[in-house]
C-alpha cells in the first residue's frame, strides 16, 4: 500500500508538480519538486509554497520518489489517494503511468459514509475525528513537524488515517472495487440548492438540474441527476 498525495503549481492540465509525498509501511518520503514552472500566488495561497522554495530543487523523473514510484509499479502494488484521478493524471504528464490497483479514498468516503456533508480530506480529518491519532503516526513514522493542511506530507498522513478508518468498514478489495463505482449522491454540496436532496430538486426545478448536466460538474453529480430524472 502506498499512499500518495501531491501538490501543484495549479489546477489546470499544463501545471506540474511542486511538492509530493508517499508513506508505504513505516516509512515516508517527501520532495520539492521543481518543473520550470512558477508558482502562482492563487497557489501559494493553498499549500504555502512559494517560488523560493523550489529554486535548485530537481525534476521529478530525477526524485527518488519518481524511482521509487517506478519501482513498484506492479499489479501487486496499491496506489492511494483522495480524488486518485487528478494524481494519475499529473503522474502521467510527468512520465508515470501508474499500472499497479488503485484505491480512491474521496470515491470510496463518498460510498461508505454518504451521511458527511463534505469530503474534502481536511473536513474529514475534523469530521472523522482523525485528529485524534495524529500524534500516534507521526510517532510511527518518525515525523516531528505539526500536520499542515495542503502540505503534501501532512496529507498523506491524513490520507493514510483516513483509510485505517475506511478500513474498518470496509475490505481492500472492496474498496478497489468502489473506487471505479459512480456515488450516487443525495444533497447537493453547492449552488442555490446546496443541502437540498437532488431528488427534490429533479422533481421541482428540472430545468435548473438539465442545465447542470450541461456545465462541468463531476461524474457522481451527473450520475446522480440521471439517476433521480430517470425516477
Amino acid at each position: 500500500m502506498i499512499f500518495l498525495d501531491l501538490e501543484t503549481t495549479g489546477l489546470e492540465a499544463e501545471d506540474k508538480i511542486c511538492s509530493i509525498a508517499v508513506l508505504y509501511d513505516t516509512e515516508y518520503q517527501y520532495a520539492l519538486i521543481n518543473e520550470g514552472k512558477k508558482i502562482p500566488p492563487q497557489a501559494s495561497a493553498i499549500h504555502h509554497l512559494t517560488n523560493e522554495d523550489i529554486v535548485g530543487k530537481e525534476a521529478f523523473r530525477e526524485s527518488a520518489i519518481f524511482a521509487f514510484l517506478e519501482e513498484h509499479n506492479s499489479l501487486e502494488n496499491t496506489l492511494v489517494a483522495h480524488n486518485i484521478q487528478f494524481d494519475l493524471e499529473k503522474l502521467a504528464s510527468h512520465g508515470l503511468l501508474w499500472r499497479g490497483a488503485i484505491i480512491d479514498s474521496l470515491k470510496v468516503t463518498k460510498h461508505l459514509i454518504p451521511e458527511c456533508e463534505l469530503f474534502s480530506l481536511q473536513f474529514l480529518r475534523y469530521e472523522l475525528l482523525l485528529y485524534r491519532q495524529e500524534v500516534e503516526i507521526k510517532e510511527r513514522y518518525g515525523i516531528k513537524d505539526a500536520l499542515l493542511a495542503h502540505n503534501a506530507l501532512g496529507d498523506a498522513l491524513v490520507l493514510k488515517l483516513l483509510f485505517e478508518y475506511l478500513e474498518e468498514l470496509s475490505s481492500v478489495e472492496m474498496m478497489q472495487e468502489l473506487s471505479f463505482k459512480n456515488v450516487l449522491l443525495e444533497k447537493f454540496s453547492f449552488g442555490k440548492y446546496k443541502g437540498r436532496y437532488i431528488e427534490e430538486i429533479c422533481f421541482n426545478d428540472r430545468s435548473y438540474v438539465e442545465w447542470m448536466l450541461g456545465s462541468d460538474i463531476d461524474e457522481d453529480m451527473k450520475y446522480s441527476i440521471n439517476h433521480y430524472l430517470q425516477g
